[in-house]
This record gives C-alpha cells, sequence and structure tokens, in this order.
C-alpha cells in the first residue's frame, strides 16, 4: 500500500491522520518495526492501533499495561483449574496423567502477547501506555521484540507465525530505556490543530451543523491553553459536541451559562470546574468569529 493510499484508507476508517504520521506508520509496515507514539493523554495516540487494524483488515489484539504488570497477565498463564480437574478425573478412572499432558498447550492460557505471535493470521498488536509498566517488564518485551518470539519452559519456544505490526503508546509519566527507543519507529502525537481537530469531528459526526462543529472547536482549542490541571483531548471534544448536537444546537448558545452547564464533558477535576465561570467562558467565547481559519477539508 502506497503511502497516499495509506492516508486514505486511514481517514476511511474513521481516523484523520498528520502527514508525519502516515509517513512513521508506513515505514513500520515496510521496515516492519514496531511504533513508538508519544504524547499527551487524549491526543489519539490508542486509536492509531484500532485504525491500523480496520485498515489492514487484522484482527486487534491489546495489551494495556499498568503499574505490576506481570508474565501470567502480558503474556501467558497455566489454566489450574482445568489440570487440578484433569488430575481427579484421571483418579476416578485409575489411569495416570504425567506432568508432559498436565503443561501442553492444551492448559495453556494465551494472554495478549502469546495471542499475537500465536496467532495464525497477522494481526496489530497495541501495547498501550507502556510508560505504566515497571522496567523489569520493558527488558522482557524487548527480548520479545527483538525475534517475535517468546519462551515457555515445559513447552519450548513459540515464533511468531507472522511478525505483527506492533504500536507502543506511552504518556511519558516515566522515561522508557534507550533499548526500547532504538527498537522502534518514533513519533510524538500533540494535540491536533484546528483545521485536524475540525476534520476529525466532522468524520466522527457528519450530522452535526458545521457552524456548531467550527465553534466547538475553536472554543476547545482556547480553553487547552488555560491552566488546566487535566486538558481536555480528542474524545472530550466529540463528546462534548455530540452532546451539543443532540441538545439540537446549531451553534454555541449565546448565553455562557448555558454553555457552563455542559462543560462536564470538558473538564474533569474539581479544579478545573471552580475555575470556569460564566465570565471566564464569555471571555474564551467572545473570539468565535475571528479566530483560526477553518479549513474546509
Amino acid at each position: 500500500m502506497e503511502e497516499s493510499a495509506l492516508k486514505l484508507a486511514l481517514h476511511e476508517a474513521g481516523y484523520v491522520a498528520e502527514a508525519g504520521l502516515v509517513t512513521t506508520l508506513w515505514f513500520a509496515q515496510a521496515l516492519e518495526r514496531p511504533v513508538l507514539l508519544e504524547g499527551d493523554a487524549g491526543v489519539g495516540k490508542s486509536a492509531v492501533g484500532g485504525a491500523m487494524a480496520r485498515v489492514l483488515g487484522r484482527r486487534l489484539v491489546r495489551l494495556q499495561c499498568y503499574e505490576g504488570l506481570d508474565l501470567p497477565q502480558a503474556v501467558y498463564e497455566w489454566n489450574y483449574g482445568r489440570q487440578l480437574l484433569a488430575i481427579r478425573l484421571h483418579e476416578q478412572d485409575r489411569s495416570g496423567i504425567s506432568e508432559h499432558d498436565l503443561f501442553s498447550q492444551e492448559y495453556l492460557l494465551e494472554r495478549p502477547l502469546l495471542a499475537a505471535m500465536a496467532s495464525d493470521a497477522p494481526v496489530v498488536l497495541l501495547i498501550d501506555e507502556i510508560d505504566r509498566a515497571d522496567e523489569a517488564f520493558e527488558a522482557f518485551l524487548l527480548e520479545a521484540l527483538a525475534d517475535f518470539q517468546i519462551t515457555i519452559p515445559e513447552i519450548g519456544t513459540i515464533r511468531a507465525r507472522h511478525r505483527p505490526l506492533v504500536v507502543l503508546t506511552s504518556n511519558a509519566t516515566r522515561e522508557l530505556s534507550d533499548a526500547l527507543r532504538r527498537r522502534c519507529l518514533y513519533h510524538y502525537l500533540d494535540y491536533p490543530s484546528p483545521e485536524r481537530e475540525i476534520a476529525i469531528v466532522r468524520t466522527t459526526l457528519p450530522d452535526a451543523e458545521s457552524r456548531l462543529v467550527e465553534e466547538g472547536v475553536e472554543f476547545v482549542q482556547r480553553l487547552r491553553r488555560e491552566d488546566l490541571q487535566k486538558t481536555p483531548g480528542i474524545a472530550e471534544t466529540l463528546d462534548w459536541i455530540r452532546a451539543l448536537h443532540h441538545l439540537k444546537l446549531k451553534a454555541l448558545p449565546e448565553d455562557p451559562e448555558s454553555i457552563l452547564r455542559t462543560l462536564s464533558c470538558l473538564l474533569k477535576t474539581r479544579d478545573d470546574r471552580f475555575q470556569m465561570s460564566a465570565e471566564h467562558v464569555r471571555r474564551l467565547a467572545d473570539g468565535r468569529d475571528t479566530g483560526v481559519a477553518v479549513s474546509s477539508a
């Protein structure tokens, strides 16, 4: 698939990608290299994995990382319940069962990493928020991504039948190792430009009025420049404009109090909500007709 075709396919899959991201994803396919997407929460990093799965017609396998993530939760574990049941059944009919029989693939529970390696068809492997996992798990992941294989002591080495397209995301809550960064292609995903965010909203909410979309996006763009504890991301923009559309609005209300009542979609902490007065909202909304230029793309 050519780079231009990939950009169009992503758009048709519901993801409006910037040119730099499209190039990085195209390289990831051509070079069969993992891609590391870094950026603030809410800029659309995780959605890239799902969009690429739709574009390529592959199953999406997702590993959500968190503090304390270990191998049984990420790679595999044994189905101890079934193993115990098998032992008891063989005791009842007085037939023996060997340790080799108990530790076979029949009793193996595949977690995301092993599922991606053992899949009969190519998949997209999304390793979400790798920065939340600890350094020990990151070291294991490096080894797995180096040769795309996993060793299970009781069975042996399982090599990937088809090399998955690997997308890692990071919110930069901790510094990742140089070794992991060297292993991956890298792209920093920032908050979208006004033109791109308008295109994203129009793609996702085609029934919303154009003026509502444009004014809503311009308001959120200004809101992101405020001193907030949690900056609203693209998902919050979509939620807010979807809610305004459900209220049958064709543009932002003129009354700032009416806007203020809807900000539960955008402001997600107590401090952010209580610093936002009607006068503050009026100031943010005042420039909506003279703000950023709107693209018709």
